[in-house]
């Protein structure tokens, strides 16, 4: 690492007017795959595309390169119930750190534990700070039953996003979160989406051939595998003979979904082409996660022309049109969310019409 910080240092001298210099203090990143991780990718790599420098402080172990942009590996340790996410140790080096590194601004991904850390050490240093807030940690423990840490949660998320200068949020249902416990200097930041790889021309019939063999409909999920996204309560609806439910993605709760869903197809990870011709392949896409701070697989469904079934909570707020580009289910009545997929399987025109929009 104190090479890397080294050599950073070094170019300070010869940067060019103009160019900035971001330091990215990520909660979560490569290997780990969601949309912490997914989101800085993206960051780094607009940044990089318009000439700014880019560095990334990012829980170890991992890669020190990622697409050309160097990572600086804090240690980290194991959250349980999620194998594959790593939680960096918040460390008193980052201030050091920004010190030698010099930059002009510190972004803060998703900030919880290394990211109060980066808050802090940005503003010991004299650096601004811009938080985003994308994950829910508050809602993601009322769901897994741990409702006591609900209010200490949303208190520590407020005390971390306060020492920012700036805090971004994706949704205006995040935004107004934010602003009710307590976070004033926030503002909407909402998400793009690559309208070249999420298209309703990337449709396959090869892939609809493997997928749906004898022509059932086919509704899709994209995303982590994991608790919060209550995949499982696409059961229902994967049981029927006539639908064909397929999942994209990977997670700790896989095994127990292909037990719970054995007639439906999980494909794992896919990227790229490859994850845009899935998306236009399916006839309806579904989300039954009610905590999502935005939740981008809802746009790229509808970027992909496909009518979207998503909770009247959280981000799809925004995204989903009732009854124009999709259906809002009501979390209050859980089986609603089944009831809007047989509306839209049962209806082909209807699917064309609200996949148009």
């Amino acid at each position: 690492m104190n090479e890397i910080v080294r050599a950073i240092h070094q170019r300070r001298r010869y940067r060019r007017p103009g160019v900035l210099r971001v330091v990215i203090v990520a909660e979560s990143f490569v290997p780990a795959v969601n949309g912490v991780t997914n989101s800085v990718l993206r960051i780094a790599e607009q940044l990089t595309s318009h000439g700014h420098e880019c560095i990334v402080v990012a829980p170890g172990p991992g890669p020190t390169v990622v697409d050309g942009v160097s990572v600086l590996r804090v240690r980290s340790f194991d959250l349980p119930r999620y194998g594959d996410l790593r939680v960096g140790l918040p460390t008193a080096r980052l201030a050091a750190m920004f010190k030698r590194i010099q930059p002009d601004v510190v972004h803060l991904a998703a900030p919880a534990v290394l990211g109060a850390s980066g808050a802090l050490a940005a503003r010991r240093v004299g650096v601004p700070s811009v938080a985003v807030y994308q994950t829910d940690l508050a809602g993601f423990a009322r769901r897994q039953r741990l409702g006591v840490a609900h209010r200490p949660l949303w208190k520590w998320i407020s005390w971390v996003h306060q020492r920012a200068d700036l805090t971004l949020a994706p949704s205006t249902s995040a935004v107004w979160a934010l602003r009710h416990h307590g976070v004033h200097n926030v503002a909407l930041w909402a998400r793009g989406v690559d309208l070249r790889r999420f298209h309703p021309l990337h449709r396959s019939d090869e892939w609809r051939r493997t997928l749906a063999p004898a022509g059932e409909t086919i509704v899709g999920f994209v995303g982590r595998l994991a608790p919060e996204k209550q995949i499982g309560r696409l059961a229902a609806t994967s049981a029927r003979p006539d639908v064909r439910v397929v999942v994209v993605g990977d997670g700790p709760e896989r095994d127990r979904l292909e037990a719970v869903m054995p007639r439906a197809t999980f494909l794992g990870l896919r990227h790229g082409t490859e994850l845009g011709a899935l998306y236009a392949s399916f006839d309806v896409f579904a989300h039954a996660g009610l905590d999502e701070t935005f939740c981008q697989a809802v746009q790229e469904a509808l970027a992909s022309g496909l009518p979207v079934v998503a909770p009247a909570s959280g981000g799809p707020l925004d995204l989903v049109r009732h009854g124009e580009n999709g259906y809002l289910w009501n979390p209050a009545d859980p089986a609603s969310f089944s009831e809007a997929i047989s509306e839209l399987v049962g209806h082909p025109a209807l699917r064309r019409r609200l996949g148009a929009a």
